[in-house]
């Protein structure tokens, strides 16, 4: 104030900025951007003191040498604080969520070639169930870093800013997450708990919502909400266990109407969007709407937007030979559309016609992903197709001399010219019409799709339970995320997560493939060593054969391969394994279910 005070016309200006505001803020126009919502904060104050308090207790059991039943009931408590909490920590602290609730996998600063301690509660999880006293140190330890984290929620929420929209977004997302990570059991990998969690982050959304919500809303959006997550409280707490739970009906029946209605809420309280360009439309009322994806969310910067006349163009071209070195060979030489846009050979054909070192991976839905190639290697569609195009084995082009022809050829470079306004076609914008016209290769149209927007008759009863196991029993969804069933994790999409499996060299065999896969790339980092990237399973019935050596010849052999649980269940000695170990207990029947299912995950 002694400052301004020397400056008198600067001192007015402030004050009529201030007054400003005031007006602005009690006006018609109000935007909820400059509101801040102390009673939601307090409130996430309130349930991160609660978890601070359990973590101390369950601090003192540890150190008291109490039974194993009563710490595990006391962590699941612990649990289900932090899941009322889930939906502003994730959103507004998300580097402090991965260290409270990520997977037991270290995380990898890919630039520095290091690998970061796994924390928090999934390697709680893991020490706990089963609980091994002579852990009591590490158990005391890791509690202890999650109080720290506690600490992070603390400083943080006492300190920012939080309005209405930004709240509105993170709840909606939440319940997305409930839709995706929640109902697969992520985060409960070993204790399979997450049924019996789901209602507190339910709560959450709902106590949150109440909060946020006028007049407005109150007896139209809000009121149906509330009522259809007290109906799915209700759906959650008669049946918990996680191999009977009818996940098909679950999803459609109340987790797409909530957040159908989240969107009648927004609407009815003139909540504007959050401007960030996010993968998951703003305006999508389900996971499975079509249009829900925005496609846009995948490219390297707003000049390699999509647009239906880039992916028209990027067709011909990929249907064009002008690509390779000797006029020879197209994209579709090894992406044919019939097959899901892979060839159908166990490792694709060389231009010499040699064999190469992989499987030919499917084009559809590879828009949706962080990491091209089975390796990762690249990190979007447009830095794949200029590695393929200049590859000596797959089509030896020269990007120079085929921008060249390209520029010599009339029609060609007409369509380049009305896209992007140049004279002259160049690199990236060759790179970008192809990886356009992939970005279009997603229908969103399966039997699946119709079923969940409601049509109840697109799936057989097979298929019904054949997707209750997978994301029940069989815990295929742990990996192969809904709705995208790829490794990108919802859902928010900003990572494409990688796995090991412990492949053999074929269905049949005995022998492991040694193939690094991303570890090629980082060979100091002993936790991506033969890690490959999580694909689609869309289409996956007429992607035949299947992982990225080709060696497994049907869905069967795969089936059986994770039923015995992967490289280690069949006697291989592999470390860093990031399959659970554990065999399925699956039955020829169960395994035919989820086979039919995948079925269901053609595109129409």
């Amino acid at each position: 104030m002694k400052k301004l005070s020397k400056y008198p016309i600067l001192l007015f200006l402030y004050s009529a900025i201030a007054l400003f505001v005031l007006s602005y803020c009690k006006s018609d126009k109000y935007s909820p951007v400059y509101e801040d919502l102390g009673s939601v904060k307090n409130e996430i104050l309130r349930n991160n003191t609660e978890f601070e308090k359990q973590i101390n207790g369950l601090i003192a059991l540890v150190s008291k040498n109490t039974d194993e039943k009563i710490l595990q009931e006391k962590f699941e408590e612990l649990r289900k604080t932090y899941k009322k909490m889930e939906w502003a920590v994730e959103y507004f602290l998300p580097h402090s969520a991965r260290f409270i609730n990520g997977p037991a996998l270290p995380e990898i600063e890919m630039d520095e070639h290091t690998e970061i301690e796994a924390e928090g509660l999934q390697v709680l999880e893991e020490m706990l169930y089963p609980y091994d006293k002579t852990n009591k140190e590490e158990v005391i330890r890791f509690l202890n870093k999650l109080i720290n984290k506690s600490n992070t929620i603390k400083t943080n929420f006492e300190a920012i800013t939080i309005s209405k929209d930004q709240v509105f977004d993170a709840l909606r997302l939440e319940v997305f997450r409930i839709s995706s990570l929640g109902i697969s059991g992520f985060d409960t990998p070993v204790s399979g708990t997450f049924l019996k969690e789901m209602p507190y982050s339910l709560e959450g959304v709902k106590q949150t919502l109440q909060q946020i919500s006028t007049e407005q809303s109150k007896d139209k959006a809000l009121k149906s909400i509330i009522s259809e997550i007290n109906s799915a409280i209700g759906v959650l707490k008669k049946n918990t266990d996680k191999n009977t739970f009818d996940y098909v009906n679950f999803i459609p029946d109340h987790l797409n109407k909530i957040t159908f209605l989240l969107l009648e809420f927004k609407k009815q309280e003139k909540i504007p969007d959050v401007e960030v360009t996010t993968a998951l439309n703003k305006n999508a009322p389900t996971f499975f709407a079509i249009n829900a994806f925005n496609p846009d969310a995948f490219t390297p910067g707003k000049e390699y937007a999509y647009s239906e006349e880039k992916a028209a163009l990027g067709k011909k071209l990929f249907n064009d030979k002008i690509l390779s070195n000797n006029n020879t060979r197209s994209c579709a030489t090894c992406h044919i559309p019939e097959k899901a846009f892979t060839d159908g050979l166990p490792k694709s054909m060389s231009l010499e016609n040699s064999e190469l070192s992989r499987n030919a991976p499917s084009l559809n839905y590879a828009g949706f992903q962080h990491g091209q190639f089975w390796d990762m290697r690249k990190d979007d569609l447009e830095g794949q197709s200029s590695d393929v195009i200049s590859n000596k084995e797959e089509m030896h082009g020269d990007l120079n001399l085929i921008l060249a022809k390209i520029n010599q050829h009339k029609e060609y470079q007409s369509a380049f010219e009305k896209i992007y306004h140049s004279p002259k076609t160049e690199v990236w914008q060759l790179q970008n019409v192809l990886a356009s016209y992939i970005r279009s290769l997603a229908g969103f149209n399966s039997d699946f799709d119709h079923y969940m927007r409601g049509n109840k008759s697109a799936m057989n009863e097979s298929q019904k339970r054949g997707f209750n196991l997978f994301v029940g029993k069989a815990q295929c969804a742990i990996c192969h995320f809904v709705p995208l069933f790829n490794g990108t994790v919802p859902p928010v999409f900003k990572k494409t997560e990688q796995e090991v499996l412990g492949v053999a060299v074929n269905g049949e065999n005995k022998t492991f493939d040694e193939d690094p896969g991303r570890g090629k790339f980082h060979e100091t980092v002993a936790s991506l060593q033969h890690s490959f990237k999580t694909p689609t399973l869309r289409n996956i019935n007429k992607t035949a054969p299947y992982m990225h050596n080709g060696g497994y010849k049907t869905l069967r052999e795969v089936m059986d391969f994770y039923n015995k649980g992967g490289g280690k269940g069949i006697g291989f000695t592999i470390e860093n394994q990031t399959l659970s170990d554990t065999p399925l207990q699956l039955t020829n029947q169960e395994i035919e279910d989820i086979i039919e299912f995948m079925k269901a995950l053609d595109d129409r």
